[in-house]
C-alpha cells in the first residue's frame, strides 16, 4: 500500500490529478475551482479505495472505476441542484397579489428598464454587463427584445418571429427574469 501511495503521490498528487484530468474532459464547462473540488473528491476516493481494495484487479483500474463513478454522481447532484434553482426563478413580470394587475417588477423600486438600454445604445455602446446579459438570451429571446424595444406590439412580434403564444410568453418571461436581468443590477 505504501507503494501505491508514493506513486499517486509523487509530485504533489500528479498522477491523481492526471486521471482526474482526463476523466473531467468529458465534462465542459468546468471552471478552475470546480477542478480543485474534484481533486479534493479524488483524495477522498483514494483513501476509500485503498481500503477498499482486494488485489482481484490492478489498482489503477479499481480507482479509475471508484473515480469514475464519483466523480459522475457529484456532477449529476450539481446539476441537479442547478436546475432546481432554475425552477425557483421567478419572472419580474409575475402576479403580485390577488388581482393579477400588479407584477413583481412594479413593486421593485428601480427606473432601469431593459428595453430602453437596449433601444439607447448600439451593440458596440453596450456596457459589459448588458453584453452578459445578452449573452444569456437565445437568438430568439434576443429576437423578441429588439422588436419590443422598437415597439412592435406581441401580436406582431408572434407573428414576425412565427412564434406560439407559448413561446413568446417564454422567450418574454426570460428577458425579463430575474435570473438574466441580475448580471445589469
Amino acid at each position: 500500500m505504501e507503494r501505491i501511495l508514493r506513486i499517486y503521490y509523487a509530485d504533489n498528487a500528479g498522477r491523481l490529478h492526471r486521471i482526474v484530468d482526463r476523466i473531467l474532459a468529458g465534462f465542459g464547462g468546468l471552471s478552475d475551482k470546480d477542478k480543485d473540488d474534484f481533486y479534493s473528491l479524488a483524495n477522498e476516493v483514494f483513501a476509500d479505495a485503498i481500503r477498499r481494495y482486494d488485489h482481484s484487479q490492478s489498482f489503477d483500474a479499481f480507482l479509475y472505476a471508484c473515480l469514475c463513478n464519483h466523480i459522475k454522481t457529484e456532477i449529476t447532484r450539481r446539476n441537479r441542484e442547478k436546475r432546481r434553482s432554475d425552477r425557483m426563478s421567478v419572472s419580474l413580470d409575475a402576479p403580485v397579489g390577488g388581482e393579477g394587475q400588479l407584477t413583481l417588477a412594479d413593486v421593485i423600486a428601480d427606473e432601469f428598464v431593459i428595453e430602453r438600454e437596449v433601444l439607447e445604445k448600439n451593440e458596440e455602446g453596450y456596457s459589459r454587463r448588458m453584453q452578459c446579459y445578452l449573452g444569456r438570451l437565445s437568438k430568439i429571446q434576443r429576437e423578441v427584445l429588439k422588436l419590443d424595444t422598437a415597439g412592435y406590439p406581441p401580436c406582431e412580434i408572434r407573428e414576425l418571429l412565427h412564434l406560439s403564444r407559448k413561446q413568446y410568453a417564454d422567450s418574454y418571461a426570460a428577458i425579463h427574469s430575474y435570473r438574466n436581468v441580475s448580471v445589469l443590477l
